[in-house]
């Protein structure tokens, strides 16, 4: 079974791939509109897309002339499936402080609290 987070984050890791997800987040572009902003050469850009569309972050289609580019948020929505399981465990520990800092506030605080220095 291959393994698609690492291949998800591995084509994450780059900021420019990163801006391009981004960019394409509100809607399809061509290759030549993605590639606007950024000060690269066409060559890599069109590395970085292969490495996107290898990850299954994006696809890629043919109009004429044109080479649109899609977002696909399948492997995003694995990401956060896999990153949901750690939110839950943070959010418990946060409670568990939260809860715990509320009794110390409110006088209960048991053998864990400093003494106030007099």
């Amino acid at each position: 079974m291959p393994d698609h987070l690492s291949g998800t984050f591995a084509a994450l890791s780059d900021p420019t791939r990163r801006a391009i997800l981004a960019r394409l987040s509100q809607g399809e572009l061509s290759v030549k509109e993605l590639s606007e902003p950024f000060q690269i050469t066409a060559p890599s850009i069109t590395k970085h897309l292969k490495v996107l569309e290898r990850a299954g972050l994006i696809t890629r289609s043919r109009d004429a002339q044109k080479r649109p580019c899609r977002l696909e948020t399948a492997p995003l929505r694995e990401v956060d499936k896999w990153l949901d399981r750690y939110r839950r465990s943070w959010e418990h520990s946060m409670n568990r402080l939260d809860d715990y800092l509320g009794k110390l506030e409110a006088g209960g605080e048991g053998k864990h609290a400093r003494r106030k220095k007099n």
